[in-house]
């Protein structure tokens, strides 16, 4: 094990009850020794059943009462956390994912760019839609960049995101059941980890809606861990090296052709 990171990845369901969903979150870390620990899209809240206009009055602002208490699990863990939260801005409500430092303060956020209007799903009627890629952030550890859900539908992201030197992607996810959805999650995580050479972490919702499955992925596309069904919270030691050394035997970032794509 070269550079070694402590990845942790939360899987649960969350409820309306803001609350009960804290006091689960700090419950599921109460032996938290992560470098980071990724947790859910939706982590705040579930959108199921809610109006756009009942969704705009659960949603909060960075600085909310939500953030706050995970400021605090953030602390007790000594952790770097990344989160899924309902953001309300001045021009409506985002689909946030924001990274929190181990101690407390948000140091990085991330709207989701791609809108699950797909399966019959329209979450544009609910969110804006981002039109910023996430930073990339130098957590001491590991360069860490964030997606949501739906954007691992899409390659360009990562690309970007490998090409300004991330060493990691983490995922909040809430990932809809439905046929074949658990496969193409899985054959999704290991090619946008494989492609650009990088750890994906996923953290999923697990419940009547959602398929759990959250999952780490190493850079050559081997799921290193699986968490399956159910409400858990895992921790994993991975080796950042092993993005150079995948990097060496597969270097497709330099093998790209920008020039002819261009053409396109």
């Amino acid at each position: 094990m070269g550079k070694e990171v402590r990845l942790g990845i939360l899987q649960f369901g969350s409820t309306r009850d803001k609350g009960k969903n804290v006091e689960k979150l700090k419950s599921l870390t109460s032996r938290c020794e992560a470098d980071l620990i990724i947790m859910p899209e939706y982590a705040m809240t579930p959108i199921t059943g809610l109006s756009p206009r009942e969704l705009r009055k659960v949603a909060e602002p960075i600085d909310g009462p939500f953030i706050q208490e995970v400021e605090g699990i953030a602390k007790e863990c000594s952790s770097y956390i990344v989160v899924g939260m309902l953001e309300l801005a001045d021009a409506g409500v985002y689909n946030t994912a924001v990274l929190i430092s181990p101690k407390g303060g948000v140091i990085a956020k991330y709207r989701k760019v791609h809108l699950f209007d797909a399966y019959g799903y329209r979450e544009s009627e609910y969110f804006l839609a981002g039109n910023n890629p996430s930073p990339v952030v130098n957590i001491g550890k590991a360069k860490v960049a964030m997606a949501i859900c739906f954007d691992i539908r899409f390659p360009e992201l990562f690309r970007g995101y490998a090409l300004s030197g991330a060493e990691m992607v983490a995922i909040p996810m809430g990932w809809y059941r439905g046929p074949l959805k658990e496969e193409t999650l899985l054959f999704l995580a290991r090619a946008r980890a494989h492609e650009n050479t990088l750890y994906l972490g996923v953290s999923s919702q697990y419940s009547p809606e959602f398929v759990g499955r959250s999952m780490v992925v190493d850079p050559l596309g081997v799921v290193i861990a699986d968490l399956g069904i159910g409400e858990k919270y895992l921790e994993v030691s991975i080796d950042i090296d092993l993005v150079y050394r995948a990097r060496r035997i597969l270097p497709v970032l330099k093998l790209r052709r920008a020039d002819v794509y261009s053409k396109l």
